[in-house]
């Protein structure tokens, strides 16, 4: 994530120091061309030169600002997620000081006190995405009074950076405990029992390890199958998710959907069960962090289609569609 581009909007507006020191010198100016008196005329030029050199500091300082954006969190949305902002001044002349970085999806207004020339500062910075999906972030606002506090001038910076926003979790509540999965119920097992032996052999999906392929069976039928103990079956959760979406069907209707599925899954994955996510053309099969983030980006990036989709469901697996949840 990196800088691309600046464009400048100049000043935004005066300060009340600045509104002050203004009228000052407009009434210093007007005693001056009264009376004729040299130290008025000095005393005006000073406060025009300082005028002048507020403009060219502010501009020059702003005008060489570097952000980056690095090292997000896990975004889930409706949830803060930490990033690392950090701010490089290339000015061989000017410190920057004061200096406010905001942003649409920044969860607040970040200040950095003080950017020294030639010089590199990072921030921890929060940021807050209200939908999931892929969210680009493109824009930048820096804003300063530096130097004298006379004007508060912006500049805005253009950035290139992405980010994949998990769903939405469900609060806390009556309403999430229908989505926490209880070890050895039938719905969250495909068949309950302990135990070493084989119970039954399925496809092989993303995050099995090739020690479980059976690979007699796997040569008959032409593709990899790998087999399940029972005392595994016991703790496998296979959801499914139908992401088919009718007519008539709101996208409140089919974010609650999504958010639902993300939290059951988010949910037995807390509880150290092992996790099946079956899509259109998608299978999942939880392992370690790194598949449990590949689970969330999938449905972070599941769009609707309008026709219905051919799945294959497993006696047992719990079903997300829109209208409700099953176990079949």
């Amino acid at each position: 994530m990196t800088a691309a581009a600046w464009t400048f909007d100049g000043v935004v507006r005066l300060t009340r120091i600045g509104t002050t020191y203004v009228i000052f010198t407009i009434v210093i100016g007007f005693a001056a061309l009264n009376t004729g008196n040299n130290a008025l005329y000095i005393g005006l030029t000073f406060m025009l030169g300082c005028l002048l050199l507020s403009g060219i500091a502010s501009k020059g300082g702003l005008k060489h600002l570097e952000v980056e954006i690095t090292d997000v969190g896990d975004a889930w949305a409706g949830k803060p997620a930490d990033a690392r902002l950090r701010v490089h001044n290339r000015s061989r002349i000017w410190n920057v000081r004061d200096v406010v970085l905001a942003a649409a999806d920044l969860a607040q207004p970040q200040l950095i006190p003080l950017i020294e020339r030639r010089r590199e500062m990072q921030t921890m910075a929060g940021f807050l995405f209200h939908r999931r999906g892929r969210v680009q972030l493109k824009t930048i606002d820096l804003y300063t009074r530096y130097p004298f506090g006379f004007f508060l001038k912006k500049r805005r910076l253009t950035i290139d950076s992405e980010v994949i926003v998990y769903p939405r979790l469900l609060p806390e509540g009556p309403e999430r405990d229908a989505f926490r999965p209880a070890i050895g119920d039938q719905t969250t097992a495909n068949r309950p029992g302990p135990g070493g032996e084989i119970h039954s052999f399925r496809d092989y999906v993303e995050g099995d390890s090739m020690r479980q392929v059976y690979w007699k069976k796997s040569a008959g039928l032409g593709r990899w199958v790998v087999k399940q103990t029972e005392a595994e079956a016991t703790r496998t959760v296979h959801v499914v998710v139908d992401p088919y979406r009718p007519h008539g069907v709101t996208d409140e209707m089919f974010e609650g959907m999504i958010s639902a599925a993300t939290t059951y899954v988010h949910e037995a994955l807390n509880r150290g069960l092992d996790v099946v996510l079956s899509m259109p053309r998608h299978t999942i099969r939880s392992r370690d962090a790194m598949a449990a983030q590949a689970m969330f980006r999938a449905l972070a990036l599941l769009d609707a289609v309008y026709e219905p989709v051919h799945q294959t469901i497993e006696p047992g697996a719990v079903v997300f569609a829109v209208g409700g949840r099953g176990t079949r």
